[in-house]
């Protein structure tokens, strides 16, 4: 309590807001662990298996995790500064133009770094066990930035508050920059507990998705130029942008758990549907 009031005290001679650094709950810390867990031993788990199992290519993997890094870190976000800074859309301005737009953005340039890949980087070798690994690497190195590390930093963060080096780091910071850190961590005692697990579920859904998109932009690479590769790689960013749409603008209507069940049923039907097609002829 000592550490608690002296940061208040702080405050208030420094004239900034009054803000307290609540405990977090055990169950919250779980929640985190859980998730970082579930972010980065199933890229693992699932990296080790196509590489045993299926003999896929380590670089394979590879790239697919640099795909995604280049065309959805890099060139997507490049956008969307674009778009954000200069054309004023965002999501409290205009919401479901926003809805659209981010959708639209990450199927179009996630589907598209899908399609130069398996067309020029893996042409050697594209077959049904490299592209499963292409989309392990593209969906586990998601997993790991998003779920991963940022559960990490939650973690520390949870961690030093309870401890009270929080308290201690934020009493060295100015006012102004300690208000803000205040507000921002606020997050991690005002979030119920359970929505923490919720993390490492969207992950493994986005992994699942990922996977099955790669092996429809697989098939239609491998069917050359005909109309069945034009409607598979059509469905492949159709469904892409279904599932990002729902997830993004469903936030703003549906309960966090409803939106979780929504986007894993659909993960899990593009996967089945996805093998359905390929028949797993390779296999």
């Amino acid at each position: 309590m000592d550490s608690l009031n002296t940061i208040k005290e702080f405050f208030e001679n420094q004239g900034g807001i009054k803000m307290e650094l609540n405990t977090i709950s055990g169950l919250a810390i779980a929640g985190v662990i859980c998730s970082v867990v579930l972010s980065m031993g199933v890229p693992i788990a699932l990296f080790i298996a196509g590489r045993v199992r299926l003999k896929a290519r380590i670089s394979s993997f590879f790239i697919g995790a640099g795909t995604y890094l280049l065309f959805a870190m890099l060139l997507e976000q490049l956008l969307h500064v674009l778009v954000i800074q200069f054309c004023g859309l965002n999501a409290q301005s205009r919401p479901w133009l926003y809805y659209v737009y981010a959708a639209l953005a990450a199927a179009v340039f996630e589907e598209t770094g899908r399609l130069i890949a398996m067309k020029f980087w893996m042409k050697k070798w594209l077959d049904f066990p490299n592209a499963l690994m292409y989309g392990i690497g593209h969906g586990g190195v998601e997993a790991i930035l998003l779920g991963g590390l940022s559960g990490i930093s939650n973690l520390v963060s949870m961690l030093m508050i309870n401890s009270g080096a929080m308290q201690n780091t934020l009493a060295a910071l100015p006012a102004e920059s300690a208000n803000q850190t205040v507000s921002q961590l606020s997050a991690l005692w005002t979030t119920p507990a359970p929505l923490f697990f919720v993390s490492g579920i969207e992950r493994i859904s986005a992994i699942i998705l990922h996977i099955g998109l790669s092996l429809l932009i697989y098939r239609a690479v491998k069917a050359g130029k005909c109309r069945t590769a034009a409607f598979t790689a059509v469905l492949a960013y159709g469904i892409h942008f279904i599932v990002d749409f729902f997830a993004v603008a469903g936030s703003a209507l549906l309960p966090i758990y409803v939106i979780e069940i929504g986007v894993f049923v659909m993960a899990a039907g593009t996967l089945v549907m996805a093998l359905k097609m390929g028949r797993m002829e390779e296999l």
